[in-house]
């Protein structure tokens, strides 16, 4: 309850919103909004969104811009904060002045909830959600990793995995595999001459799933993880 009345209090105490904040800043730099939105390395259209009020970015983006940009993420989201990031204004580095640093050429992944690094979870979809990645990986989806037996292929608990859509992978490939109604990633061997899929984790600590002959039914490999996505540790 107590979070609630300071969530309710903080919304009363903004003064403009995000929309009118990063018009500010895009003015302050005398550039248009495709030209910010290539420095940053976000589609144009995003921006354009944003600025027109027809959409609201989710909590992730503005923290993003804002570290982006050195300036307060409280202050970009309305509130009556300075506008400096306080923490780092004494050594900031605008980004808009390095001309070393290029825009990087963005893609939205859909976003389809966890994969299991463990035991097998029941496969949840939020097809709302998307993943803003560059356009050097070619993913169709994205599931973020919840466990630990992938450790050792150095794919955390919370990381993101991207993933291609594909039916088959070669033995040893990372996939991401439907069992049932359950769904986990782990490396794939399948021996064909006895009928027989192996699902091994990436950790010593967990025993390999197997399945035969009838058992391979309830089987579907969703795709091969091609790239994953871990904060620094």
């Amino acid at each position: 309850m107590s979070n609630t009345i300071k969530e309710i209090k903080m919304e009363l105490e903004k003064v403009s919103t995000f929309q009118e904040r990063l018009r500010i800043v895009i003015e302050e730099r005398g550039m248009t909004s495709t030209q910010f939105a290539n420095k940053l390395g976000y589609s144009k259209q995003s921006i354009s969104a944003y600025l027109n009020g027809t959409r609201s970015p989710k909590r992730p983006v503005i923290i993003t811009i804002a570290q982006l940009l050195n300036i307060n993420y409280l202050w970009l989201c309305g509130y009556d904060v300075p506008k400096d990031n306080q923490e780092s204004r004494h050594n900031s580095v605008d980004i808009f002045k390095l001309n070393n640093i290029l825009p990087i050429s963005t893609q939205k992944i859909p976003f389809l909830g966890s994969v299991a690094c463990g035991e097998p979870i029941y496969a949840d979809e939020d097809k709302e959600s998307y993943i803003v990645l560059g356009t050097n990986v070619n993913a169709d989806f994205c599931l973020r990793a919840q466990g630990d037996s992938m450790i050792g292929a150095r794919i955390h608990d919370g990381d993101l995995v991207f993933v291609r859509k594909q039916e088959m992978v070669d033995n040893g490939e990372i996939a991401v595999v439907l069992i049932g109604d359950d769904v986990t990633l782990k490396r794939v061997y399948y021996y064909p001459e006895s009928q027989k899929l192996m699902l091994q984790a990436e950790n010593p600590s967990y025993a390999p799933f197997m399945f035969v002959g009838t058992e391979l039914d309830q089987i579907r490999i969703l795709g091969k993880a091609i790239a994953f996505q871990s904060d620094v540790r």
